[in-house]
C-alpha cells in the first residue's frame, strides 16, 4: 500500500511539474507576444508622430507651392525616368501603383524592384491616372500642362499631393543642388531622410575626391555638346547639370554660345569633349561615329587624342540619382589616368 502511495505521490509531483512548465512557456510566448505589440505600436506612434510634414515644391511655371503629406503617401504615380527611380533608390517601388514613359531601362540595380510595379510606356492620361486613385504624383514640368494632368492646384483640390523635379523645366536655371533637394525632399515626404542623405553625401563626397586628382594641374578645357546637325551643337554651360559638374571637377568649360558651329568649336579647341546621347547604348555609339567622322572638325585635339566622350542626356538633364553617373563619367573623361 505504501508502494502504491508512492507511486501517486510521484505522478502527481510529475503532472505538476509538467503544468507549471506548461504555465512558464505559455507565459514566455505571451510575454514575446506583447513585446512585439508593444514594438509595433511604438513603430506606427513614431511614424504618425512624424506626420504632417511640409514640402516647397514648384508648379509647371516653377511658382512656388507648398505640399503638406498629413500621412505617408501610399498610392504613388510616378511618371518620367527620373521620378521613377528616385522612388527605387529609396526602396519605395512598393508604394508605386503606376509607373510610366521610361527613356531608358531603369539601373540594373533597380530592375528586381522595378519588375513588382505596374507599367506603361507612354505617359498615362489624366482619366488613367485618376482611375489609378493616386494620393500623390511626382513627375516632370511638361506632364502638368492643359493637355495632359493640368494644373498641380486642381489635384490639391482632389486631396492628391504632388511634386515636380525642379530640373525639368520647372526653373529658371538648372543646378546640382535642385538634383540633391529633389532627393531629400522625396526622403521627407517618405520619413527616410537618412536613406535620401546618404545618396546626396555619396554625390558629393565623389565630386570632392576630384580635389586630388587635380592638384597642381590647369583646368582641363573642356566642352559639352549635344548634336543638333553637322554644323550646330547644342551648349551645356555652366548653367546646366552637367556644366556644374564639369566645373566642380576641375573643367573649363571653353564654349560660351547656347549654340555654334564648327568653327566656333575648333577655335576653342578643347582638350575633351562630351557628346551627349539620348537613349539606349546603340545611341550611344551612333553619335560618337558621326561627331568624330565630321570631315570639318578633323582638327580637334580631343578627336586626335581619342578624348571624345559619350554621356547620356538622363546623366545631365533632371538627372535625379543618375547625377552620380554623370559624376563618374565627367570623372573619367577629365581624369582617364584616375
Amino acid at each position: 500500500m505504501k508502494k502504491i502511495l508512492n507511486v501517486l505521490l510521484l505522478a502527481s509531483l510529475l503532472l505538476l511539474t509538467a503544468c507549471g512548465g506548461g504555465d512558464k512557456v505559455a507565459t514566455n510566448e505571451n510575454n514575446q507576444a506583447n513585446a512585439n505589440t508593444n514594438a509595433a505600436a511604438e513603430k506606427a506612434e513614431t511614424k504618425d508622430a512624424y506626420y504632417p510634414v511640409t514640402i516647397e515644391t514648384v508648379d509647371a511655371q516653377g511658382n512656388p507651392v507648398q505640399e503638406t503629406f498629413e500621412k505617408e503617401p501610399e498610392r504613388v504615380v510616378a511618371v518620367y525616368q527620373s521620378a521613377i527611380e528616385n522612388m527605387l533608390a529609396l526602396g519605395l517601388e512598393d508604394k508605386m501603383v503606376l509607373a510610366a514613359q521610361l527613356d531608358i531601362d531603369v539601373k540594373d540595380e533597380y530592375k528586381d524592384a522595378f519588375s513588382k510595379v505596374e507599367y506603361v510606356k507612354d505617359a498615362p492620361s489624366k482619366e488613367a491616372v485618376l482611375a489609378a486613385k493616386p494620393d500623390f504624383i511626382i513627375s516632370w514640368a511638361s506632364y502638368f500642362g492643359d493637355k495632359t494632368l493640368g494644373d498641380v492646384k486642381d489635384w490639391q483640390d482632389k486631396g492628391v499631393n504632388t511634386y515636380i523635379l525642379k530640373n525639368s523645366g520647372a526653373v529658371k536655371v538648372d543646378s546640382l543642388e535642385n538634383e540633391y533637394d529633389d532627393i531629400l525632399n522625396l526622403g521627407k515626404i517618405f520619413n527616410k531622410q537618412k536613406e535620401a542623405q546618404a545618396i546626396v553625401q555619396s554625390m558629393k563626397d565623389r565630386l570632392a575626391e576630384t580635389e586630388k586628382l587635380r592638384e597642381g594641374k590647369e583646368p582641363v578645357k573642356a566642352a559639352i555638346l549635344e548634336i543638333e546637325d553637322d554644323n550646330l551643337f547644342r551648349n551645356y554651360g555652366a548653367k546646366t547639370v552637367g556644366g556644374e559638374i564639369a566645373e566642380k571637377a576641375g573643367a573649363k568649360l571653353v564654349m560660351d554660345e547656347d549654340r555654334f558651329g564648327s568653327e566656333a568649336l575648333l577655335t576653342k579647341d578643347p582638350d575633351v569633349i562630351f557628346i551627349v546621347y539620348f537613349g539606349e547604348d546603340k545611341v550611344k555609339d551612333q553619335e560618337l561615329d558621326r561627331f568624330k567622322s565630321l570631315p570639318a572638325l578633323k582638327g580637334l585635339s580631343a578627336i586626335k587624342n581619342d578624348r571624345v566622350y559619350p554621356i547620356s542626356l538622363s546623366e545631365v538633364y533632371a538627372s535625379g540619382v543618375r547625377t552620380a553617373d554623370g559624376i563618374d563619367t565627367m570623372i573619367k573623361g577629365l581624369y582617364p589616368e584616375s
